[in-house]
């Protein structure tokens, strides 16, 4: 059995394609959504990463208002610049790209946007909503983890999912997801991470494994079994003397060995990463939508 590749790119694309339609349907009404974007300082991946979200929003047809910042901004003038975004009515999402620099407090900022615009999906209102089940902005690579399986046609309810990894960012909130009472839940589902023992014993019934750990070749052929469906959240820099930079982009997952045992693979890059600009955009959407009475 070799694996069917889950194409990222290509169910980012159809879902972009999709919000864009409903873009300009909006806008047949007057209704333009907009994300707020903050970058504070010169990090050479966070620069990347926002200018491709802007690209995107601009391909959709989102306003996007730009706002790159120097390094030594203070706190104050950040939190002025968020609250002037609260209340700008142009502006349905905010999005702080993380990391900030060491002087300014990065929970402070986060739970200064309002949760009505928290389109990253992490402020503390938007996580207590999600936990309990109720409607909310949902984190953006947990989502897109959602819509991979569903747009693959992989059986969520019922699923033994196993999820190595506990970060706020991906871990707990796919956990909580995936229990809910609810057409994309109803799993049943074991959370791993590095203290875990035994790993493999976990990693052997699963259905379904959710690899994010952040370290690579955490998961190996002889931890699955056959038919497996596997979503590879790491990105790891591994040195390679064969590549012009000197290394190689890679999982979480000892790729090659274990799309030989699986059903279904994401492959790194090109699997979860594209999910993750383009659930911030369906957010944005969502989020125009609601202040709209829509």
């Amino acid at each position: 059995m070799t694996a069917q590749i889950i194409d990222g790119k290509q169910v980012a694309s159809q879902m972009r394609a999709e919000l864009k339609t409903e873009v300009a349907e909006l806008k047949k009404e007057n209704i333009v959504p907009g994300l707020g974007v903050i970058l504070v300082g010169e990090d050479p991946a966070s620069q990347s990463y926002v200018t491709a979200k802007e690209r995107a929003c601009e391909n959709i047809g989102i306003y996007s208002d730009d706002n790159r910042l120097s390094a030594d901004i203070t706190q104050k003038e950040l939190l002025a610049l968020i609250d002037k975004m609260n209340n700008d009515p142009k502006i349905n999402g905010i999005l702080v790209q993380l990391p900030l620099p060491d002087h300014i407090n990065e929970s402070e900022i986060l739970l200064a946007i309002s949760p009505e615009k928290d389109v990253d999906g992490f402020h503390p209102t938007n996580i207590g909503k999600m936990v309990a089940g109720q409607k909310a902005f949902l984190p953006c690579t947990p989502h897109g983890i959602i819509q991979l399986l569903q747009r693959s046609g992989v059986k969520i309810e019922g699923a033994e999912v196993v999820i190595v990894g506990r970060s706020n960012i991906v871990g707990k909130p796919i956990a909580n997801m995936l229990i809910q009472k609810a057409p994309t839940g109803n799993a049943t589902v074991t959370v791993c991470h590095t203290r875990t023992k035994n790993l493999a014993e976990h990693t052997k019934r699963a259905d379904i494994i959710i690899a994010a750990a952040g370290r690579p070749n955490t998961i190996t052929a002889d931890m699955v079994k056959d038919g497996v469906v596997i979503i590879d959240v790491g990105v790891n820099r591994v040195d390679d003397t064969t590549k012009k930079k000197g290394y190689r982009l890679a999982g979480d997952v000892d790729f090659e060995a274990v799309k030989e045992k699986a059903s279904l693979i994401t492959p790194v890059p090109g699997g979860v990463g594209p999910m993750t600009i383009t659930m911030l955009l369906y957010n944005t959407v969502e989020s125009a939508k609601i202040a709209a009475g829509k």
